[in-house]
Protein backbone atom coordinates (compact mmCIF):
# COMPACT_ATOMS: atom_id res chain seq x y z
CA UNK A 1 0.00 0.00 0.00
CA UNK A 2 1.59 3.09 -1.05
CA UNK A 3 1.35 6.55 1.47
CA UNK A 4 1.13 8.66 -1.49
CA UNK A 5 -2.12 10.20 -2.55
CA UNK A 6 -3.82 9.78 -5.75
CA UNK A 7 -2.94 12.02 -8.23
CA UNK A 8 -5.71 13.13 -10.72
CA UNK A 9 -5.58 12.74 -13.96
CA UNK A 10 -5.57 15.86 -14.92
CA UNK A 11 -2.38 16.78 -12.86
CA UNK A 12 -0.11 13.93 -14.11
CA UNK A 13 -0.63 14.32 -17.56
CA UNK A 14 1.02 15.70 -20.22
CA UNK A 15 1.52 16.41 -23.73
CA UNK A 16 4.91 15.02 -24.26
CA UNK A 17 5.75 11.94 -26.10
CA UNK A 18 7.94 10.63 -23.25
CA UNK A 19 5.30 11.11 -20.76
CA UNK A 20 4.04 7.58 -19.11
CA UNK A 21 0.21 8.60 -20.69
CA UNK A 22 1.42 8.65 -23.83
CA UNK A 23 1.58 5.13 -25.66
CA UNK A 24 5.58 5.25 -26.74
CA UNK A 25 5.92 7.04 -23.23
CA UNK A 26 4.23 4.11 -21.71
CA UNK A 27 6.63 1.33 -22.92
CA UNK A 28 9.99 3.41 -22.85
CA UNK A 29 8.74 3.09 -19.32
CA UNK A 30 8.22 0.21 -19.32
CA UNK A 31 11.79 -1.52 -20.60
CA UNK A 32 13.34 0.92 -18.73
CA UNK A 33 11.41 -0.55 -15.28
CA UNK A 34 12.64 -3.99 -17.40
CA UNK A 35 16.24 -3.05 -17.24
CA UNK A 36 16.49 -1.66 -13.58
CA UNK A 37 14.67 -4.93 -13.31
CA UNK A 38 17.15 -6.80 -14.83
CA UNK A 39 20.59 -5.02 -13.38
CA UNK A 40 19.57 -5.60 -9.90
CA UNK A 41 18.08 -9.17 -10.26
CA UNK A 42 19.39 -11.78 -7.73
CA UNK A 43 18.57 -14.61 -9.64
CA UNK A 44 18.72 -14.97 -13.23
CA UNK A 45 17.79 -17.87 -15.83
CA UNK A 46 14.91 -19.86 -15.41
CA UNK A 47 14.49 -19.32 -11.46
CA UNK A 48 14.68 -15.10 -12.12
CA UNK A 49 11.68 -15.65 -14.55
CA UNK A 50 9.58 -17.44 -12.34
CA UNK A 51 10.09 -14.95 -9.73
CA UNK A 52 9.21 -12.08 -11.97
CA UNK A 53 5.79 -13.28 -13.35
CA UNK A 54 5.16 -14.76 -9.31
CA UNK A 55 5.57 -10.67 -8.79
CA UNK A 56 2.16 -10.02 -10.39
CA UNK A 57 0.46 -12.52 -7.70
CA UNK A 58 1.71 -10.38 -4.77
CA UNK A 59 0.49 -7.12 -6.14
CA UNK A 60 -2.96 -9.17 -7.04
CA UNK A 61 -3.17 -10.05 -3.21
CA UNK A 62 -2.13 -6.40 -2.83
CA UNK A 63 -5.24 -5.41 -5.02
CA UNK A 64 -7.40 -8.13 -2.26
CA UNK A 65 -6.11 -6.49 0.50
CA UNK A 66 -7.32 -2.96 -0.24
CA UNK A 67 -10.50 -3.92 -1.70
CA UNK A 68 -10.93 -5.47 2.26
CA UNK A 69 -9.70 -2.66 3.93
CA UNK A 70 -11.38 -0.17 1.66
CA UNK A 71 -14.85 -2.06 2.36
CA UNK A 72 -13.58 -2.93 6.08
CA UNK A 73 -14.44 -6.73 6.19
CA UNK A 74 -11.46 -7.23 8.46
CA UNK A 75 -13.30 -7.12 11.89
CA UNK A 76 -9.74 -6.55 13.66
CA UNK A 77 -8.67 -4.22 11.29
CA UNK A 78 -11.70 -2.11 10.03
CA UNK A 79 -11.62 0.40 7.24
CA UNK A 80 -8.19 0.32 6.44
CA UNK A 81 -7.58 1.72 3.17
CA UNK A 82 -9.68 3.67 0.59
CA UNK A 83 -11.06 3.52 -2.88
CA UNK A 84 -7.78 5.45 -4.20
CA UNK A 85 -5.26 2.38 -2.72
CA UNK A 86 -7.17 0.28 -4.62
CA UNK A 87 -6.53 1.86 -7.57
CA UNK A 88 -3.32 2.59 -6.67
CA UNK A 89 -2.74 -1.31 -6.38
CA UNK A 90 -4.52 -1.95 -9.56
CA UNK A 91 -2.24 0.38 -11.84
CA UNK A 92 0.67 -1.77 -9.90
CA UNK A 93 -1.05 -4.75 -11.19
CA UNK A 94 -1.01 -3.63 -14.51
CA UNK A 95 3.23 -2.32 -14.46
CA UNK A 96 3.92 -5.67 -13.23
CA UNK A 97 2.56 -7.12 -15.86
CA UNK A 98 3.69 -4.99 -18.90
CA UNK A 99 7.34 -5.34 -17.30
CA UNK A 100 6.37 -9.32 -16.77
CA UNK A 101 5.34 -9.46 -20.48
CA UNK A 102 8.70 -7.52 -21.75
CA UNK A 103 10.28 -10.10 -19.88
CA UNK A 104 9.03 -12.69 -21.81
CA UNK A 105 9.47 -10.45 -25.58
CA UNK A 106 10.97 -7.48 -26.23
CA UNK A 107 8.37 -7.21 -28.72
CA UNK A 108 5.97 -6.75 -25.69
CA UNK A 109 4.02 -3.75 -27.17
CA UNK A 110 3.25 -5.52 -30.21
CA UNK A 111 2.25 -8.76 -28.59
CA UNK A 112 0.20 -6.29 -26.20
CA UNK A 113 -1.64 -4.38 -29.18
CA UNK A 114 -2.11 -7.40 -31.41
CA UNK A 115 -4.01 -9.61 -28.12
CA UNK A 116 -5.53 -6.52 -27.19
CA UNK A 117 -7.28 -6.36 -30.66
CA UNK A 118 -8.29 -9.59 -30.64
CA UNK A 119 -9.93 -9.33 -27.68
CA UNK A 120 -11.72 -6.70 -28.68
CA UNK A 121 -12.67 -7.96 -31.77
CA UNK A 122 -13.69 -11.14 -29.64
CA UNK A 123 -15.70 -9.18 -27.00
CA UNK A 124 -17.31 -6.18 -28.91
CA UNK A 125 -17.43 -7.63 -32.66
CA UNK A 126 -18.51 -4.97 -34.79
CA UNK A 127 -19.93 -2.68 -31.96
CA UNK A 128 -16.10 -1.41 -31.49
CA UNK A 129 -15.40 1.87 -32.92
Amino acid sequence: MSDQPAVPVSAASSDSPDSPDSPDGLWRSVSRLHAWLEADQPYGGQEGLLLRMLKLQEEVGEVAQAVIGATGQNPRKGTSHTWDDVQSELCDVVITALVALRTLTPDARAVFTAHLARVTERSLGSRHG
